[in-house]
């Protein structure tokens, strides 16, 4: 069996029609992505940066806060002996 030219045309119309939607669904989803996830993923990068910074910073003052505490106590406590031997 030997396809003709007419043949062959009408498949290529054929394939045509049905890549056209496919084409056009995946410019759309492009445009989505680009329009629409892109710049909320970029805007949820920024906001997560600045969160996690300012978490980092406070970690660092809670380990200054628990520090200063240990010392305090410690203080405390040897202030309270004190006071108890001369009371």
């Amino acid at each position: 069996m030997s396809l003709t030219n007419e043949d062959l045309l009408a498949i290529s119309n054929v394939v045509k029609a049905q890549v056209q939607p496919v084409e056009n669904r995946t410019r759309n989803i492009e445009l989505f992505l680009e329009n629409g996830v892109m710049p909320r993923l970029q805007n949820i990068e920024a906001c997560y940066a600045s969160t996690s910074r300012r978490y980092i910073s406070g970690i660092e003052q809670l380990d200054s806060i628990q520090t200063d505490t240990d010392i305090l106590k410690k203080v405390v406590a040897e202030h309270s002996e004190i006071l108890q031997k001369i009371s």
